[in-house]
């Protein structure tokens, strides 16, 4: 087994993990908690990004691990454009969802701990425009990954 066949293995199930998950949150979970009371819609994302964010650390040091070993281990100018593309728009990943744990899933934790509904449903908000703009940057990333290879 080689070298690359691990860090794409990793690489992979970082992405699937954090992607995936983001996915079905974004098109699946949000719809169907929209039935939901304030108080329970709010309590039951709390509980789901709890358990989702450490999964998106997780992700997000199996892939930086994994691509940023790959390039130097072939070589940053021996790489395909599309590997910096890639590393590029996955640092901007990153930054997005640092800053989404950092701000609005602070505020939404401090919210339904202190049951304010208004500022929990702003602060909910704040983290689906993040999702959806970290959903967009993938899409990017994949297109990267399968697309431009071939540049």
């Amino acid at each position: 087994m080689s070298f690359h066949n691990v860090a794409l293995f990793l690489h992979l199930l970082g992405v699937v993990t954090w992607v995936g998950g983001m996915a079905f949150a974004y098109f699946c979970l949000r719809p169907a908690a929209g039935a939901l009371s304030p108080a329970d819609r709010l309590a039951l994302w709390c509980g789901v990004f709890r358990r989702f964010f450490a999964l998106v650390w997780l992700s997000i040091t199996l892939i930086l691990v994994s691509g940023l070993g790959t390039l130097i281990k072939v070589g940053f100018g021996n790489a395909p454009p599309a590997w910096h593309l890639m590393m590029v728009v996955g640092l901007v990943m990153v930054a997005v969802f640092v800053n989404l744990w950092f701000g609005p899933w602070q505020r939404l934790q401090a919210a339904v701990a202190g049951q304010d509904w208004a500022s929990g449903a702003g602060a909910l908000n704040a983290i689906r425009q993040r999702v959806a703009l970290n959903l967009g940057l993938s899409a990017v990333n994949i297109a990267a990954a399968t697309l431009g290879l071939a540049w």
